[in-house]
């Protein structure tokens, strides 16, 4: 999911740039709540895109920590 979120960052900028067709910020989300949180926020900085919207700064670390906090909770419960 990282990767994929990582890679959709560096599409949508591209897409962008290009005038065309981009990602919905849904999708972006969609993919960092699910696991990609570490790789949307690594391609936010990395492209230098989304940056500026207060929602993608502010919302994106704390789907990272959300992230975090349940691979805790299922690493924890593997090792039961």
């Amino acid at each position: 999911m990282n990767i994929i979120s990582f890679c959709l960052m560096a599409y949508d900028k591209s897409q962008a740039g290009q005038r065309k067709r981009r990602v919905p910020e849904k999708r972006l989300f969609g993919y960092a709540a699910f696991g990609g949180a570490l790789g949307a926020w690594a391609g936010m900085y990395t492209w230098r895109h989304k940056t500026k919207h207060t929602s993608f700064v502010l919302g994106i670390p704390a789907l990272l920590a959300v992230n975090a906090v349940l691979v805790y909770f299922i690493a924890r419960g593997l090792n039961s």
